[in-house]
């Protein structure tokens, strides 16, 4: 478990983070999201020792980090590898010999080496490379030759700093399906930093939003998305769209078995109620999916749909018209 609590950390007079609380469980993928310069990687670069923090308690597995000396500070650093945007390859090596490099840094036995690597080359899928050199590859496979390096010692948590912002979406998935397997298969918790939101829904199970150094919200993804907290929706900026300029608009959240029940057809029959669908979305999050739909019905029918959509725990939130745009926007 990684336990944060209070933390901050300066550079000169500059607070990057400040009063941190955070709490990261073994074996969860945790997403740090945030504009660049929000403390994200900052934050990343505490949890692995390698930067000291000014104020506050940063442990994993009830050590205090701070507290380490340098000897132990860099046998902790085996147990938390991390991964990065870019691939630092040493380009005149075999992939073979990059994966084995920190193997071969701490000494150990070639056999027991050569097991792992080609162990963990199965796991990334990239068998068939070892013996070829970083300049043939495309980036998706030294993005999964420096998974593969990060994993050679056997780490309880993998750090990962924008590691798919440099590829294409469907590299990027690919990436994000591997990270999700590795964690699966072998129980490493895997921390995510990205500014991309599409990241932290196919991969994470919680997510906290960082804005100039403060942790500002946090919590399970489909949550967040489902609820949308103020400070999440002004990270994602205001949603606008067309609509009818009359009647009422409201925006309703379904979840998987929300969509299972059929609310909004049964509504309509049970209220004799005729509304017109302006705006629809359907968002996946891990294995979850979320449907978010504007209705535009006459606005007798306010109460009533109030009423119907309280009752049966739909979470819904009203969009106004902005008259001389013709759009709608959250209210």
């Amino acid at each position: 478990m990684i336990e944060i609590k209070g933390l901050q950390k300066s550079f000169d007079d500059l607070k990057v983070l400040d009063n941190i609380d955070l709490t990261i469980e073994d074996g969860e993928i945790y997403g740090l999201v945030g504009k660049s310069g929000a403390g994200k990687s900052t934050l990343l670069r505490c949890i692995n020792g390698l930067e000291q923090y000014s104020a506050g308690s940063l442990k994993i597995d009830g050590v205090e980090i701070k507290a380490l000396s340098r000897k132990e500070l860099r046998t902790f650093r085996k147990g938390v590898s991390m991964i990065f945007q870019h691939f630092p390859m040493l380009t005149r090596k075999t992939v073979y010999e990059n994966i084995a490099f920190p193997m071969r840094c701490w000494k150990y036995d070639r056999q027991v080496i050569d097991k792992r690597v080609k162990e963990l080359a199965e796991l990334v899928g990239i068998s068939e490379k070892l013996y070829q050199r970083p300049g043939q590859l495309s980036g998706g496979q030294k993005q999964r030759i420096a998974i593969a390096r990060a994993l050679t010692m056997e780490p309880k948590i993998l750090l990962s700093d924008e590691a798919t912002s440099a590829l294409d979406p469907v590299t990027t998935r690919s990436i994000l399906q591997l990270l999700r397997d590795i964690n699966e298969k072998l129980g490493i918790t895997i921390i995510v930093v990205t500014h991309q939101m599409s990241v932290i829904k196919d991969v994470c199970e919680k997510v906290a939003l960082l804005e100039a150094g403060e942790l500002v919200v946090s919590g399970p993804v489909d949550e967040l998305f489902m609820y949308q907290p103020e400070e999440l929706k002004t990270f994602l900026g205001e949603e606008k769209f067309h609509a009818g300029s009359s009647g009422i608009n409201i925006q309703v959240m379904l979840s998987d078995q929300d969509m299972s029940k059929n609310i909004l057809s049964r509504m309509s029959r049970e209220l004799d109620l005729d509304f017109t669908i302006v705006n629809s979305e359907m968002e996946r999050y891990r294995d979850k999916y979320l449907g978010y739909l504007v209705l535009n019905f006459s606005e007798q029918y306010k109460s009533k749909v109030e009423d119907y959509l309280d009752q049966n725990k739909i979470i819904w939130r009203y969009y106004q018209m902005n008259k001389e745009e013709g759009l709608c926007q959250d209210s």
